[in-house]
C-alpha cells in the first residue's frame, strides 16, 4: 500500500528501499527475513516499523544502519547506495550519518557515562578536549550533567537509555535508528525518553525510524505508521501524533 507522505517533490528523501530482500538459510530451510520491501522516508519524517516478533523489522533495521547487507535490492540514505559502500566507507556512514539506540542500551560497563559518549568522537579521531566538551554537552542536553563520572551500574534504566541517546547523537547524525527504545524500561521512563526522541527529531529535523510492537507507543509520536508481516511490507499509514503536552497530561493522569 502507498500512501503519499507530503514530502516535497524536488526534494531527495532521506531514505529509499526498493524491492528490499535479506535471505538467508537455516539448515535445509530458507529464512526470508525480508522480502521485497519498498518504501521511501523523507528527510525529517518519524516513522514507525511495526509488527510481532520475526515479522523483518529488526531486520530492515539493520539493513538500514549498515550493519548487514541485503540479499538483492537496494538501501539509499542521504543518497549513498549502502550496497556499493566499501567496509571502510560502511564504517564512516555508521560513524557520521547514522545515530542507533537498542533496547539493550549496549554502554560499555567499565567506562564512566561520559567515557562511553564519546566513543564515537575517538573513532572520528576528535581531539581529546573537544570529546569531552561534547560529551558533556550531550549529557547535559539528556539531564545527566551530574552523572558524567558514573559507571552504568550506577545508573537506573532510564539514566543508561538516555546515556545512550546522548552517545547515539554525539556525532549530529541526519539519521536516528532506534530498535524497541523503550522495551527495559517502565511507562514513565518510557515516556520521557520518546519526548527526547521526538524533540530531537522536531527542532534538529532529524528523520527517525524506530521499530517497535506497540501501536500505541507508535501513534504517539511517529508521522507514519509501516506495518511488516512475514518480512514483507503489508500497511503503510500517515498517522498524526499526540501533541506533546497532551501526552505529558495524559501520564499524569
Amino acid at each position: 500500500m502507498s500512501v503519499s507522505n507530503g514530502a516535497e517533490p524536488n526534494v531527495a528523501p532521506a531514505i529509499r528501499v526498493e524491492e528490499l530482500c535479506r535471505h538467508y538459510r537455516m539448515g535445509e530451510a530458507l529464512i526470508r527475513a525480508v522480502d521485497g520491501v519498498s518504501l521511501t522516508v523523507p528527510a525529517g519524517e518519524f516513522v514507525a516499523l511495526l509488527g510481532s516478533s520475526g515479522s523483518g523489522k529488526s531486520s530492515v533495521l539493520n539493513l538500514l544502519a549498515g550493519l548487514d547487507r541485503p540479499t538483492s535490492g537496494s538501501v539509499i540514505v542521504q543518497e549513498k547506495n549502502l550496497a556499493q559502500l566499501s567496509r571502510e566507507e560502511l564504517a564512516r556512514y555508521r560513524l557520521h550519518t547514522v545515530g542507533m539506540v537498542f533496547q539493550s542500551f549496549n554502554l560499555i560497563p567499565n567506562m564512566t557515562l561520559a567515557e562511553n559518549v564519546e566513543l564515537p568522537m575517538r573513532f572520528a579521531e576528535v581531539d581529546r578536549a573537544k570529546r569531552d566538551s561534547m560529551a558533556r554537552e550531550a549529557l547535559a542536553r539528556v539531564g545527566l550533567q551530574s552523572r558524567v563520572n558514573h559507571r552504568p551500574s550506577e545508573l537506573s534504566g532510564g539514566e543508561q537509555q538516555r546515556a545512550a541517546l546522548a552517545r547515539a547523537l554525539i556525532n549530529r547524525p541526519q539519521l536516528l535508528l532506534a530498535d524497541e527504545p523503550t522495551g527495559n524500561l517502565d511507562s514513565r521512563t518510557g515516556t520521557e525518553i520518546m519526548n527526547m526522541v521526538r524533540e530531537f527529531n522536531q527542532q534538529l529535523g532529524m528523520t527517525v525510524v524506530m521499530v517497535t510492537h506497540e501501536r500505541a507507543l507508535a501513534e504517539r509520536y511517529a508521522q507514519r505508521l509501516i506495518f511488516l508481516a512475514d518480512g514483507k511490507l503489508v500497511g503503510d499509514e500517515v498517522n498524526s501524533p499526540v501533541a506533546a503536552g497532551s501526552v505529558a497530561e495524559g501520564e499524569r493522569s
